[in-house]
This record gives structure tokens, sequence and C-alpha cells, in this order.
């Protein structure tokens, strides 16, 4: 069916069930940011791939909220159809406003109750009721006419090896039961897929480019339970298992086990976290607050530094041998976009440990360097040539952590323009690695340095500065993050350990992107009488380009920091290569 197709099937349906709108937002069952194939409804509905959005169907509108992100992507997936492009800004979708508006009192509303928090379903009760709407929970509409839904995946667990695990299992569930005594909680639920990978030292496949398994946990005084479909285990993982006291429980259990807990049970939650469905299934004592375990895992341990250290300097092999690649056959042919995010991948596979892309790679041409999140496909991507401006941000999963990094390259003479935007974002790269601060800063405190110059000459970007980086888990990671826009993962304070990106860019439509981003660790730099300080080091290993650097612009410190890090990736790096690869990577640690 085509997406107009799609929508006149779900209007039939949605009048069947007196139903005036259907809000389709991007997540799963477990609220996960990147989703596997059976959840991704919004996608289906309306043809926009981006990773991030929500499309609201009315019996006369159909329109998807998305961020700066992916506005130019959007315009393009949605142009063939009825779907209309409403650009969120600042991060806050105004489409209950929009239903709001265009709605008449009595009017109801649907959204499937486990695709959304129950936060977010009693914030948009209290919205609808002020209008004189109805929230409906009850159906999942598009799964009605979604004939060939993809299945829930059933790939196999993986224990996470000793060698690389930071912490085991028990010390980390003695943590959590100490946090649970303190909320005075007998029970607590996990749903987050990338938290209870990281509590038991477990890792999947189900999601693409995320390690992890489709699944739930409950934790209880002196046991825990483990929710997963039994084809994904074996003897191995659950003799590990029950060392630990963890039983395994059939994935489909969860919803009546959580109906038969006793009223006197105290369970603990978090709402964000939890879907409605789960939440509705609950008549015992419940706590609502936030995760347990966020934090624990956003700290790295010296044991996952030290090992993420080592990820880097693979990655960093990796791309010396993908970008030299590059370079060489540009002499004689073009390379496609699509081929050369391919030839990325390939040369990290080489390298002992890899698990595969930590995200789809964005691997943008001259203009679409310009859409933030831009995806190559192998039968539209542009052509390279040894001119323009190329953007590429991609990443690796290692056992032993995380990487994501992006590097803009100039593939002919530079202009002054293009010298002047690259010179000014490195300029606020470096700032925010440089900042020595007190602990509490937060990242909503950190982001303008990144922004600082940019704004100078009237430029800008909309996307946020840093997100947290997972180890050997997902590449977007709470609780913390660097961005413009006040929010609880904005405001949470920078702590000793925490692994984040540094990516400040700068976008101009139909000509060029330029994005640096480094992983950053932070850590403690200095105590004085004032308090403890703190500061970043960062942990990518790949050069910048000297041709795209604008020297006359930066200040003695900015080049030293240059220098510095040259000579730090070419020692790091130069051990794992053969004398010609020394002899370009050499080359591209330029010196000024």
């Amino acid at each position: 069916m085509t997406v107009n197709q799609k929508l006149t099937a779900l209007r039939t349906l949605m009048k069947q069930y007196l139903v005036d709108a259907l809000i389709v937002p991007s997540s799963d069952a477990h609220l996960s940011e990147y989703v596997a194939n059976h959840w991704k409804t919004r996608e289906w509905i309306s043809g926009f791939t981006g990773s991030a959005g929500t499309a609201v169907i009315t019996m006369d509108h159909a329109g998807v909220w998305t961020d700066s992100r992916y506005y130019i992507q959007a315009e393009k997936e949605l142009a063939d159809s009825e779907f209309e492009l409403h650009k969120v800004y600042n991060y806050n979708p105004d489409y209950i406003q929009f239903l709001q508006q265009n709605l008449q009192p009595g009017s109801v509303i649907a959204c499937d109750a486990w695709v959304i928090s129950h936060s977010e379903a009693v914030g948009y009760r209290t919205e609808f009721q002020g209008s004189g709407m109805t929230l409906e929970t009850r159906y999942d509409f598009i799964g009605m006419i979604w004939k060939d839904r993809p299945p829930v995946p059933q790939n196999k667990v993986m224990i996470h090896a000793d060698g690389f695990v930071g912490e085991c299992t028990s010390t980390k569930l003695d943590k959590v039961r100490s946090k649970m005594k303190d909320n005075h909680c007998t029970e607590y639920l996990i749903t987050a897929l990338d938290e209870i990978a990281w509590l038991f030292n477990l890792r999947g496949n189900d999601i693409d480019c995320n390690p992890v398994f489709i699944s739930y946990a409950i934790i209880r005084e002196h046991d825990a339970v483990l929710f997963v479909d039994p084809v994904k285990t074996n003897n191995d993982l659950i003799s590990k298992l029950m060392e630990d006291n963890i039983s395994v429980q059939p994935y489909t259990q969860i919803k009546s086990y959580l109906e038969e807990l006793p009223e006197t049970t105290s369970l603990y939650l978090a709402g964000n976290l939890a879907n409605e469905q789960i939440y509705s299934c609950l008549s015992c004592k419940v706590s609502d607050g936030g995760s347990l375990i966020s934090l624990m895992k956003a700290i790295k341990n010296e044991k996952e530094v030290s090992n993420i250290r080592q990820a880097m300097k693979k990655d960093g092999i990796a791309l010396v041998k993908a970008f030299m690649w590059l370079e060489n056959e540009l002499k004689s042919r073009t390379v496609s976009e699509y081929e050369f995010g391919e030839k990325i991948g390939y040369f990290r596979s080489l390298q002992p440990g890899y698990h595969g892309e930590s995200f789809e790679p964005i691997v943008g041409y001259k203009s679409n360097g310009a859409i933030v999140h831009y995806t190559a496909h192998p039968d539209s991507s542009a052509m390279i040539e040894e001119n323009g401006i190329l953007l590429v941000d991609s990443g690796g999963q290692y056992e032993d952590g995380t990487t994501d990094i992006t590097r803009t390259i100039s593939l002919g003479d530079a202009t002054a323009e293009q010298k002047l935007h690259f010179t000014l974002v490195l300029k606020g790269h470096i700032a925010v690695e440089r900042l020595v601060f007190p602990q509490g800063i937060s990242g909503y405190q950190v982001d303008l340095l990144a922004r600082q110059f940019l704004w100078s000459e009237g430029l800008n970007y909309f996307h946020g500065t840093g997100h947290g980086v997972g180890y050997f888990l997902n590449v977007h990671e709470g609780p913390h993050g660097i961005s413009f826009v006040l929010s609880e993962r904005s405001k949470t304070p920078l702590q000793p350990g925490m692994f984040t990106s540094n990516e400040p860019g700068v976008y101009l439509e139909g000509a060029y992107g330029i994005r640096i981003e480094n992983l950053i660790l932070t850590r403690e730099v200095k105590t004085t009488p004032f308090g403890k300080f703190l500061g970043h080091e960062s942990l990518t290993l790949f050069p910048l380009d000297a041709g795209l650097i604008e020297t006359s612009i930066l200040n003695k410190p900015e080049i030293e920091w240059l220098n510095d890090y040259h000579k730090k990736v070419y020692e790091i790096l130069s051990d794992g290569l053969d004398a010609i690869e020394k002899t370009w990577l050499k080359k591209k640690c330029h010196l000024f």
C-alpha cells in the first residue's frame, strides 16, 4: 500500500471505533529511542524514516512533527503523500495544541498504551480534558492494518565477557537494592532495555546498532526475575543468571506478574520509562520516581574507561584505513556515499571484539552534509569526487566500548567561507574540552561555550552539543547531556566518569554541513579551597582536517590544544599501522 492508501484504511478503522485522531509516536514498548522493525509504526504509516518524530492523523489532516535534525529529510520523504511536515522548535512539539485547535469538544484521541509512557499519558489526559476531549489507549490501530508486520525479534542474548565487564552483577544488584531500601520499596520494575543489559552484564542484537534484547526485569529484596523469551537463552546463560539468584520467565508473562502482585507490595518504577499499559496493570502500592540505574550506568569506572581507550584505538586505526582507501579510490573514480559508509564498517569489522555499527553511518557529501541525520541509500546516494566538503559521522560497537565520531574533510581546495565556518566550529569544540569547571555544573551551562563563536558571526545549530554514550550499549544514553534546551538531561550535573559527545556544527542548506565530534571523558582536575573542579579529556583518536583550519582566528591555547591532540593521535595509533599508513597519518596529524 502507498502511504495515502494506508491513511484511507486507517481512517476507516478509526471511524468504526469512533476515534477522531490518532497519535503515533516513534517508540516501542520500552520507550526506546531506536526500535526494532516490529515497532516502526510511525515510519510505516508516514514514510518518514528519521529516528525521532510523532505522526498525528485526523479525519482531514496527517502530519509529522519532528525537530531540526530531520527537516530536510522529512520534506523529501513526505513529499509524495498527504503527510505535512510540522517543524518542532526547542524540542517542544505542539501537536497537542494542534489537536486542541482543530478538534471539537467531545472528540476522542487515541494512542497505543504500549508505546507511550505513563507520564505522557497523564499529560495527554490533563491537556485533553481541559479541552473537553478524551484519550483512548486500548487499541493498536496501526497493528490492525499492518498485515505484514515484522515479528518481535528473537535473537540470542549474549554474556558480556568477564574481561570487559566493569563490575559484577551481584555488586550492581547490591547497589540497586540499597537504593530500593532508601525508597522503601520491596520490588523494582526495570523497563529500559539498556538498563537491563547493563545490570545483568548481558548484551543482545534485537535492535539494529543497539546491543540490547527485548525484556523486562523485576528486582526483589533477595532475588530477581528476567522476563525474556526462552528461545533467546541457553544453558550457559541460565547458569550464569542462577549464580546471582536470577530466574527467567517468558517475556509475555510480565503483564500477568504485575496484575497478580499483592496490594501490600511496594513497587518502584520510573514513570517516564514505563509504558502506560504496564502501569495500568498495577493495583499495588507504586512509587513513581526516576531511574535508580541511569546514573550508575553513566558513570564509567576505571576498568570501563581503560577498555574504552582500547576501543578508541581500534576505531582510530579502522578510520585511518577507511579514509586512506577513500583518497586512493578518488584518484581514479568516484565513490558513492553509501559505498564509503559500507567500507568504514568493513574496516571496523577487521578489529577484534567488533559487534557492528553503533548507528547507521551519516556520509553526507556537499549539500547532503547539511541534513543533520542524513542516510545514504544504495540507489540514490551522491557520488563523492575530489572536490567539496564531506561530513562523516559514524561509530562502532566493540566489546570494550562504544564509539561515535564525526569528521568533516575538504576533498579539494576549501573556500574562505568553508574555512571560517569550520574553524568557528572547532573553536567551540575546543572550548568545551578545555573548560575547567566546579562540580555541580550541568550541560545546560556548558552548551553556550560551543556556540559562542558561531553566534558572533550570526550562525547557529539547532541540535544539542552532546549526549551521553553507553559502554558497549546505546550510543545515546542519559541521564546527562549538553544542550541549549533546559531539560532533565541538560540540568543533570556532569560528574567524573561520564562519557559524552562534543559535537558542535553548522549547516548551510543546499551547500554543505560541518560538524566536529569527539567523545570526552569528564574527570577530576583539582581540588581547591573553593571546591572540586572537573574537566574533559578527548578519548576519540583521529586527526582534524588541516586544510579546513584558518589558523589566523585561533589563539595560542587553541593552537596548543590542536597540536597536543594531533601528537596524541599519532603516538597512540601509529603502533597499530604499517609504514604506509603511518606516513599518511603523520601528514594528517599536522602541527601548526
